[in-house]
């Protein structure tokens, strides 16, 4: 098959979708219009473990407008039954309303549904429970660990033991939420024993096998719909209690109900990337040769599922080294379940990683590029396999050359602009880009428009528009002429939208299905007596902007409506699918960068100022430019909000999330964001998928907040080895 020309793909295309967001016409969870809805409020637990003893409904239900209040008294007993295909952890799952047991703090305990919002909220009011409290665990210090998951190669306590140069460091990350500007909703409506969700999710298909699990339905009786997700950052990953407390309240009032969490109950009720405690042993001779390390990781999950994430990856395989020893100890605690957050594992590990790697430069006296460079692998030393591409020493010579990194000073302290102290920090990062099965379905109308349809998810990357611009090369087309369709479940089948793995995945599929339709239609052509492409090579034909014609011969050929035309179809149609990725693995895939950052720090205040700051990414083909700046920016202020803001604050006597609100919570505002500047190397990852790229959501948080907290230390000095750094650590 002849390659096509391309030009869509790679251009600075504004987003398809965005004129219906910027004008209120992109329709989110809760603002469908579904006759006859309801809706519903969640009364949650005020303790942070026990058994509920009592609940008074009396109140709520003589109340006008109230219909319905359920609870675990007089709940539909769910069968839950197993479903090892959608988004389940390991362990027991919260089944809501079964039981009178609470496991954490603002666990759902009853829901009113009433003809208006205002009323389902005082109805909720008016609901008494009371309780059999018992002493929550919550604090990760304090509570026993499960069984470690280990990795070693090597032995990395004798390698410590030889090493010249030793360190033993121990870190602290905070809990952080997502807290995206879209709370989490959901409309259920049954239609005899079929139900139809619009629900905020970042997987459709997993949403619907689980609602199907719990309901003991066939998948095909269950329908979800999301066209637009207003950020998500990995909360929407899985199916929430309050799904299917909205699918139990609609199917038992019969009525379609619409529930919408608050900011408050987000807190408790989607998720969060859990608090770490994160133990680092590193070795190396005295010209900065790693030697050995031991990593000792404890992280928060909760007492009814297992969580975990890609943590120990990073110390495995992104600098060389001979002995390395690792144990990952998941802490169950009376919490609801954590998730993954954007740079999930990676992003944790990194600052950890490259925190040391610059407390280890700064005790040599070497600079912190120059040790990376002394410890780059030339395989992955874990799978040991060959990158696809691993471009971090030109990351490192970009990043230095644009950031001005020579005129850093290496002596702490140094550097004075009136009152502030400034220093520069970098950090490498290296995120492995998911790749799931998906499927696609393209179809070429008679009049040469064509829509392409997956059931993928947009929370805010661009999905509709680099899907468009794959598609519309693909099939030959202009962006005009070819719709994306996502976020419905009747589509084809495609994994979770996160873990950087759309682009990979729902673009190979996409074009395979272009690719074949346009096969047909030179197929079509090629045999046509009639076409001026009778008898060509089918490998000698293009199409540009709707037109078939010779490679190289623009005046012989026909247009896609004057071909379907003649033979009277209607349209042409065709699937595509992207297997995911090799088994065996025969490389080892990855994203890379190296971050630079520029703060200044008030000398007597303590407080901390980001200046500037640059990413540089080797993240295989780019698909729209004016998509990945925007990644770019969205990651590093996110990770400005790890390095400097984002707490968790939990009140360990009862469970209860202190800062449950985005005026205690911190996140980055417009006055916190710096000059941001991203580079994306030129290049593809061809052995990776079809398209050649990687994946690039996931990898530009990563590295963030280490690159901040090295260039603290640059300003000050002051080594902080606790997440978020705060102005009384540098105090």
């Amino acid at each position: 098959m002849s390659p096509q020309p391309q030009a869509a793909v790679g251009s600075p295309l504004s987003r398809v979708d965005g004129r219906l967001k910027v004008t209120g016409q992109a329709q989110y969870a809760a603002e469908f219009d579904v006759d006859g809805v309801v809706h519903a409020v969640i009364v949650d637990a005020s303790v942070g473990r026990g058994r509920i003893t009592a609940i008074d409904t009396g109140a709520a239900e003589k109340h006008p407008g109230v219909l319905r209040v359920i609870s675990h008294r007089n709940a539909p007993k769910l069968p839950y039954r197993h479903n090892s295909g959608s988004n389940n952890l390991p362990g027991r799952r919260l089944r809501v309303f079964q039981d009178d047991r609470v496991l954490f703090h603002g666990q759902p305990v009853a829901v009113v549904v009433a003809t208006t919002l205002e009323t389902a909220q005082h109805g909720a009011s008016l609901v008494r429970v009371e309780y059999d409290a018992e002493q929550p665990s919550t604090d990760l210090h304090e509570a026993e660990r499960d069984e470690p998951t280990a990795y070693a190669r090597g032995d990395a306590d004798a390698g410590l033991r030889s090493s010249a140069v030793r360190l033993d460091l121990t870190y602290r990350l905070a809990r952080n939420h997502h807290n995206p500007m879209e709370p989490h909703a959901t409309i259920a409506r049954w239609d005899g024993d079929k139900v139809t969700v619009w629900d905020k999710t970042q997987w459709v298909m997993g949403t619907r096998d689980e609602i199907a699990a719990v309901f003991d339905l066939p998948a095909d009786a269950v329908r979800v719909i999301n066209p637009f997700v207003g950020g998500g950052f990995g909360s929407g990953l899985r199916c929430w209690p309050h799904t299917i407390v909205a699918a139990v309240a609609a199917r038992e009032t019969k009525r379609p109900v619409k529930l919408v969490l608050s900011r408050r109950q987000m807190y408790f009720g989607t998720g969060f990337r859990p608090t770490y405690e994160y133990r680092l042993r590193l070795g190396s001779d005295r010209r900065g040769r790693l030697t050995a390390a031991t990593h000792d990781i404890d992280a928060e999950t909760s007492s009814y599922e297992t969580f975990t994430e890609g943590v120990m990856a990073p110390g495995q395989m992104l600098y060389s080294m001979p002995h390395v020893s690792q144990t990952y100890r998941t802490v169950p605690l009376d919490v609801n379940t954590p998730i993954w957050m954007r740079g999930p594992g990676f992003a944790s590990a990194s600052f950890v990683i490259e925190s040391a790697m610059d407390e280890l430069a700064h005790k040599l006296g070497v600079d912190p590029i120059e040790l990376r460079r002394r410890n780059e692998p030339s395989e992955d030393e874990a799978k040991n396999l060959p990158f696809s591409t691993r471009r971090l020493r030109e990351c490192y010579a970009v990043g230095a050359r644009e950031f001005g990194w020579d005129r850093r000073n290496p002596r702490p302290r140094s550097t004075r602009d009136g009152d502030w102290l400034v220093g520069l920090g970098m950090a490498a990062g290296v995120y492995d880009p998911g790749r799931f099965p998906a499927q696609a379905r393209a179809r070429l109308h008679a009049d040469g428009t064509a829509v392409v349809e997956a059931a993928a998810t947009d929370m805010g990357p661009g999905t509709y528009t680099s899907q468009t611009q794959v598609a519309a090369d693909a099939l030959g087309l202009t962006m005009r002429t070819v719709t994306f369709r996502l976020g419905d479940s009747l589509y084809p089948q495609t994994g979770p939208h996160g873990g950087s793995s759309t682009m990979a995945s729902v673009g190979s599929a996409v074009v395979d299905a272009c690719n074949k339709v346009r096969q047909q239609a030179i197929e079509l052509a090629v045999g046509d007596e009639e076409s001026p492409l009778h008898g060509v090579p089918a490998g000698d034909v293009v199409v540009r902007n709707g037109r078939l014609h010779v490679r190289g011969t623009p005046a012989r050929g026909e247009t896609y409506r004057s071909l379907l035309a003649r033979h009277n179809r209607s349209h042409m149609e065709a699937r595509g699918n992207y297997a995911g990725p090799p088994t065996p693995e025969r490389n080892s895939y990855n994203a890379y960068n190296a971050t630079f950052a520029e703060v200044a720090v008030d000398a007597t205040l303590g407080l901390v100022r980001v200046r500037r700051m640059l990413g540089v990414y080797d993240a295989g083909r780019i698909i729209s430019p004016k998509l990945a700046e925007s990644q770019a920016i969205g990651g590093i202020v996110g990770g400005i909000g790890t390095a400097l803001l984002e707490h968790t604050v939990t009140d360990h006597r009862d469970g209860r999330i202190v800062n449950a609100n985005l005026a205690d919570y911190l996140v980055p505002v417009n006055a916190d964001v710096p000059q941001v500047r991203a580079i994306y190397l030129d290049g593809e990852d061809n052995a990776g998928n079809a398209l050649g790229v990687k994946g690039l959501g996931e990898v530009v948080q990563v590295g963030v907040a280490a690159a901040i907290g090295n260039a603290v230390f640059n300003a000050t000095g002051r080594r902080v080895r606790e997440l978020p750094i705060t102005a009384e650590a540098l105090l």
